[in-house]
């Protein structure tokens, strides 16, 4: 045991605070990269016209190297802060209806949403260069916060469906100014609202520009529509009902008479809403694999 006079052992970092274990290719790489100051770690660097700390832009590279899309895929894309946890939800509970009928006893109780429908480039690549994913089934269910012009080849390639959720950047950058604030080492103080307002406003935040972000995949909504489904955020709140069957729909899942009947759709929303998610004891206490707080993804403002 340490004597009274030997400090005490600091715990380690969480891993998403960590940029030391980087690959030799991501070393490489950063010098020539454009840099600005970050909101949680000390640099943001810009790689393809968007900015990207150090460790997730390993994550980045090494997605877009070995990602093997597959045809039945589904991805779910925001920007962040921009309804994702509620998305992952929803599309969860939608697609594998068939195999988790009965909404009280469902995955969605014990696992946080970002936990079943894992990010691409912030969680599977991250840490491994090539990740097992012969456990997911068919459909399989992604999220990223991937411009379009970064998703790997084999998305564009494929018959994979993408599905686009965008938000007013004005709470998009209310919720990410909290956000950011809660994940920030203590040594490094607050940011403060004015500084990374004028920094948004310049395009320097995470997976910004925002209007570049957005607009690359409102552009491609509008050439492959069969392939990209665009949605609102603010549209969904007003109206989940007809959003959830316009899902539906897109993805070839439609709802059927008999479901209609059962009530399946209210049933959805009611187990994918903020209170019921926010008050399961898995999104009170647990932690991301990543070691971000799970209660950190249900401010007020994030879900209906």
């Amino acid at each position: 045991m340490p004597t009274s006079d030997q400090p005490p052992i600091s715990p380690p970092p969480p891993k998403y605070l960590e940029e030391n274990e980087l690959t030799q290719e991501c070393r490489d790489l950063l010098p020539s990269l454009p840099r600005e100051k970050g909101w949680v770690l000390t640099h943001f660097y810009q790689y393809q016209g968007f900015w990207h700390p150090s460790r997730q832009l390993q994550g980045v590279l090494s997605c877009q190297q070995h990602f093997q899309a597959q045809d039945t895929d589904i991805l779910l894309v925001t920007t962040p802060k921009s309804g994702t946890t509620w998305l992952k939800a929803i599309l969860f509970a939608l697609v594998n209806r068939p195999r988790y009928p009965d909404t009280k006893h469902h995955p969605l109780l014990t696992n946080n949403p970002h936990d079943v429908v894992p990010f691409l480039e912030l969680k599977l690549y991250i840490d491994n260069q090539v990740p097992d994913l012969t456990s997911f089934t068919s459909p399989r269910l992604f999220s990223t916060h991937l411009p379009f012009v970064s998703l790997p080849k084999s998305v564009n390639d494929s018959a994979s469906k993408l599905i686009y959720l965008c938000r007013n950047p004005r709470d998009t950058f209310v919720s990410l100014w909290h956000f950011t604030n809660k994940l920030r080492p203590q040594s490094l103080g607050t940011n403060s609202l004015e500084e990374v307002f004028d920094r948004f406003c310049r395009g320097v935040s995470v997976y910004g520009p925002f209007w570049d972000h957005v607009l690359g995949y409102w552009k491609e909504s509008l050439e492959k529509p069969q392939k990209l489904l665009f949605l609102r955020y603010e549209e969904m709140k007003e109206q989940p009902t007809v959003h959830l069957r316009k899902i539906a729909g897109f993805l070839g899942c439609p709802f059927s008479a008999e479901e209609e009947a059962k009530g399946v759709v209210d049933e959805i929303l009611e187990l994918c809403s903020f209170d019921n998610l926010s008050n399961l004891e898995v999104n009170k206490t647990g932690k991301l694999s990543s070691g971000e707080e799970n209660k950190a993804f249900f401010r007020r403002d994030l879900m209906p």
